[in-house]
């Protein structure tokens, strides 16, 4: 999708702090963090959201989420995973992806 903001980003266009690469997805550091480990995942392929996904891109996604974790240091410790999906869910980018928060304890409310 030409105006996506992700989109941009994922073909090179909008320099981004990567994590990881490979030819389905990308992985790189959230602008605005909200906890000391706070990594966007996206696939390459536009999905609005998770609705519009197909099954093996969303097990895919989750496969490359355990990778992440292990290698962000956080699989020990503990971490969140979030996927927003519309307004009311505060989907802020049109395009599928997927929180990886940790490196803090991840109490509800935050606090």
């Amino acid at each position: 999708m030409e105006n996506c903001l992700f989109c941009r980003i994922a073909a090179g266009d909008i320099p981004s702090n990567k994590v990881y690469e490979d030819e389905q997805v990308l992985a790189f550091r959230d602008i605005d963090p909200q906890a000391p480990t706070h990594v966007l995942l996206i696939p390459k392929k536009h999905f609005a959201n998770i609705l519009e996904a197909d099954s093996e891109t969303i097990a895919y996604l989750h496969g490359i989420v355990k990778k992440l974790v292990k290698e962000l240091g956080i699989d020990e410790t503990g971490f969140r995973v979030v996927i927003n999906t519309g307004e009311d869910g505060q989907q802020t980018v049109k395009h599928l992806h997927i929180h990886i928060l940790g490196g803090r304890s991840m109490q509800w409310p935050p606090g």
